[in-house]
């Protein structure tokens, strides 16, 4: 630590706060992870073991009380505590960093957002996989032209977990704002928002699939862009054999890419930005393949060489954003759009209706 690097507290130490931002944040430089809020005491340990200089406490009461020690408040806890913690974090003076979704709805957003300008305060939401390495190579493609008019954007976050975890993420209660909808549904969403624009209208099917399940643990949203584009996406827990992560459809050629970005994977297994050799990268074999009338699976197209995944640029950009004004990478705004898309999917899907916007 240096005397000019930002003091950030963390609030929460389960899997968002342990695997992705403790270990970013440790890895920005000119951030220096001070103060983790868990009332579990395993995880104080873990913690501390992990970050020995950092002070553990209880409650986010605790952090709130030294919040003129800090300079920014990162928001890991379970979804329900977001849009609470958030505002007593701007109320205490602090910028704030929330995980996603930053809300259940995306009127709270918007409210969120207007008190956050209101203090001249940043306010991000942490959407990593706008710096997965597939989403990254794919912009650069469309940024190039490669593909011409995109027709069709398929994205596919697939897992086969035939058998429910349990916890807060599985809860069938309203109030934890769980399910895949609103976990892996914010990231999709998300990235097809960021590439293709708003959404006119939303269609969309929830399904509980696995015995014991309680909320939707299989689901379909499609979107029609403003711009005419056509997003299906697809999250589910319930996929016995994973379809592309990508596939791309365009007037010039297609882009199919399968398998999923390396860095989460390394952030479980303890590895750490800066430390490991090649972060992000991925082998050769998983590249994309970019053609016209072909298939992927027999050898068709060209391959692309997938660029780096670099979750370690959304803490740069964010220490950027309050020491040199720089822009925020992930605005409350943009959340609260995702947010509009994923409360029409829900009514679609319950409706069996398309939903405008």
């Amino acid at each position: 630590m240096t005397a000019a690097d930002l003091r950030v507290g963390l609030v929460g130490y389960g899997l968002a706060g342990s695997v992705f931002h403790a270990p970013l944040i440790a890895a920005t430089e000119g951030l220096t992870l001070d103060t983790v809020v868990t009332s579990n005491p395993e995880r104080q340990e873990q913690a501390r073991a992990e970050f020995p200089d950092v002070r553990t406490v209880a409650g986010a009461d605790e952090l709130f009380a030294r919040a003129a020690e800090l300079d920014l408040l990162v928001i890991a806890s379970p979804n329900k505590t977001h849009v609470p913690l958030a505002t007593a974090a701007l109320e205490a003076g602090l910028p704030v960093v929330v995980d996603k979704p930053i809300a259940g709805t995306a009127a709270e957003a918007r409210e969120l957002a207007a008190r956050a300008e209101e203090r001249g305060l940043l306010l991000s939401v942490f959407q990593n996989r706008r710096w997965d390495n597939d989403f990254l190579t794919l912009r650069r493609l469309l940024d190039e032209g490669e593909l011409g008019d995109v027709w069709r954007f398929e994205s596919r976050f697939e897992r086969w977990r035939p058998q429910p975890k349990g916890g807060w993420r599985e809860s069938g209660d309203p109030t934890e704002i769980g399910g895949l909808l609103y976990d892996l549904g914010s990231h999709v969403v998300d990235q097809a928002l960021t590439l293709f624009g708003p959404a006119a209208s939303v269609y969309a099917e929830a399904d509980v699939r696995r015995p014991g399940a309680e909320i939707d643990d299989d689901t379909f949203i499609a979107i029609t862009h403003a711009s005419g584009v056509r997003s299906h996406l697809y999250v589910s827990a319930t996929t016995a054999q994973l379809g592309p992560r990508f596939r791309v459809l365009g007037s010039k050629a297609g882009y199919v890419k399968y398998g999923l970005d390396p860095q989460e994977a390394a952030l479980r297994e303890g590895e750490r930005p800066g430390t490991a050799a090649g972060w992000g990268r991925e082998p050769e074999s998983l590249w994309g393949r970019l053609g016209a009338g072909e298939s992927p699976v027999t050898g068709g197209g060209s391959p692309v060489p997938t660029l780096p995944g670099d979750y370690p640029a959304y803490y740069a950009a964010v220490a950027r954003a309050l020491t040199e004004g720089g822009t925020n990478p992930v605005t409350a705004l943009e959340a609260a759009a995702a947010l509009d898309v994923l409360e029409a999917a829900r009514r679609s899907a319950h409706d069996g209706v398309a939903v405008q916007l």
